[in-house]
């Protein structure tokens, strides 16, 4: 089965877009796909914004970055755009880095009005990098995210439900091109 990065753009440490990337990544993982996590917030960030791939950690989220099958890309929507976090590490990374890759890129937000911010201002970005397909970009308003007390408890039903189709429309397309990568092997009749 192919393996797929799971990338948290979110600066904070108690964060619903790291919670709904954790739920698609445990959706996937239901799937048999191998799903490492990486969240962004963890890397240096001085070496991070002087693009220092020396450094060790940075080395390592690269390398992981670059082993990866497919990667699913969580951010919230600030001010209409990603997060300046999770376009620094993309901007790190080199220039076809998702060559070959099918990318699915997750958002929250605050305002059904950032609905677009995925694809008009995501994608661009991502398609510059050269990725064998984007699936189809999924918001979470935060109108289906539920909160208690210690913050995020899960999502509505309905919102759940179109993650998991979000979810599984990508490991479709992450398997179908992943078979049809793997070569027929055609055997000769016997003399």
């Amino acid at each position: 089965m192919p393996t797929i990065l799971a990338v948290s753009g979110s600066p904070s440490p108690v964060s619903s877009t790291h919670q709904v990337l954790g739920l698609a990544a445990d959706r996937l993982a239901g799937r048999g796909h191998r799903v490492e996590t990486l969240a962004v917030r963890t890397l240096p960030a001085a070496e991070l914004l002087g693009a220092d791939l020396s450094h060790p950690q940075l080395a390592d989220a690269a390398a992981q970055f670059e082993r990866a099958d497919a990667v699913v890309l969580a951010t919230p929507v600030y001010k209409a755009g990603c997060s300046g976090l999770l376009k620094a590490f993309l901007d790190v990374l080199p220039q076809f880095a998702l060559a070959g890759k099918v990318v699915l890129p997750l958002a929250t937000g605050g305002s059904l009005a950032h609905v677009l911010a995925l694809d008009y201002g995501l994608r661009p970005v991502l398609m510059s990098m050269k990725p064998r397909a984007v699936s189809e970009s999924f918001f979470v308003h935060a109108g289906g995210i539920r909160k208690g007390p210690c913050g995020f408890t899960g999502l509505e039903p309905d919102t759940q439900a179109l993650l998991h189709e979000a979810t599984d429309h990508f490991a479709d397309l992450v398997e179908s091109l992943t078979e049809a990568d793997v070569p027929t092997v055609r055997l000769a009749p016997a003399a």
